[in-house]
């Protein structure tokens, strides 16, 4: 009888706890576009992750200059400490300052590296919210472009850090999707290398949904965190760059079981660069993404234009695309700037 009671009144608390937590009120932000980015703009550069050389930042800055656009370097952009750009403060004061300051346009992170996924917990969504700006980057920036969007609907991309070679199709991406807005508009990869190009493909079809993903290594390390990707009824765009194919296995295999990779929509692969192994023992890289992304009804094609690539695209979360991957095509559906 007191085992009973003791139950029941547990099972009422825990249930009282899982309606009021933050997790189960959040609920699903209504989406968000930034301003398109036009000539003349002022473009806020921060460092969320790893520390950047002069030499890298004058790169970028130059990078950005040549778009037609001001720059504006963060406060605690030069600062140190071990591979991070500051201490985890002095990189949020950054971001929120960007966000905050009324004459920036647009935040440009100028490289990945390590840190960005620590800053998480302190963000504050409200103010990003209320100050809707386009922010962009890569690699270890994919726990910034991910985590904003889930928590205020803002459409994010997955493009080029500053710091990025901007080769001519690198620059058309930017152009069509941040400056121009376009819609409809079709990312394949460059007509210089679709010959070099081996795709392996699954599945092949056309399919429609919301875009989310980002580095494999990236999205790995979120599962199971509050800031972890829902892969359900996405399209799913998944990098890396030189993981051995064990690796890339075992966060394939992470995906599948705590980000719902196996509900995706559809599944568009980057370069993976470096992956392949020479390894005895081991599968190839091709074995591994067909043992673990052949998965019998979810279209998957290898080799698209974005990540840790010379020509990469630029891929805004959260807007609806249609993913061909028979012939190895992202469409924009829809513009995601105003």
């Amino acid at each position: 009888m007191l085992r009973r009671h003791f139950i029941k009144k547990n099972a009422t608390l825990f249930a009282a706890a899982t309606l009021t937590s933050p997790a189960a009120t959040m609920g699903k932000p209504k989406k968000i576009k930034p301003g398109r980015l036009k000539a003349g703009d002022t473009v806020a550069f921060i460092s969320p992750g790893s520390f950047l050389d002069d030499a890298g930042l004058q790169k970028a800055v130059q990078n950005v200059e040549g778009l037609g656009c001001k720059v504006q370097l963060a406060k605690n952009i030069r600062e140190q400490r071990g591979f991070l750009a500051g201490t985890d403060q002095q990189r949020l004061d950054d971001l929120h300052q960007a966000f905050s300051d009324k004459q920036v346009d647009a935040v440009w992170c100028v490289r990945g590296g390590y840190g960005c996924s620590r800053l998480l917990p302190g963000i504050d969504y409200h103010l990003i919210k209320k100050n809707p700006k386009i922010l962009i980057g890569y690699s270890d920036v994919t726990a910034l472009v991910n985590a904003i969007y889930q928590r205020t609907g803002l459409v994010t991309f997955h493009g080029p850090v500053a710091a990025s070679d901007f080769t001519d199709f690198t620059k058309k991406q930017l152009n069509a999707v941040l400056m121009d807005g376009r819609d409809n508009y079709t990312i394949q990869l460059p007509e210089v290398v679709v010959d070099l190009v081996e795709p392996l493909i699954f599945n092949p079809k056309k399919i429609k949904g919301v875009l989310a993903g980002g580095n494999l290594s990236l999205l790995a390390a979120m599962a199971g965190t509050p800031y972890s990707v829902d892969f359900n009824n996405k399209i799913a765009f998944i990098e890396d760059i030189g993981e051995k194919p064990y690796r890339i296995d075992r966060m394939l295999t992470q995906l599948r079981q705590a980000c719902n990779l196996e509900k995706a929509c559809g599944i568009a692969l980057g370069d993976f660069s470096g992956c392949d192994s020479i390894e005895p023992n081991s599968l190839t890289l091709k074995e591994t993404l067909t043992d673990r992304l052949d998965m019998g009804k979810i279209p998957v094609g290898y080799r698209f234009p974005f990540g840790h690539t010379a020509d990469h695209c630029t891929l805004p979360i959260g807007t609806k695309v249609e993913l061909d991957v028979e012939k190895m095509k992202i469409i924009l559906l829809e513009s995601a700037v105003t």
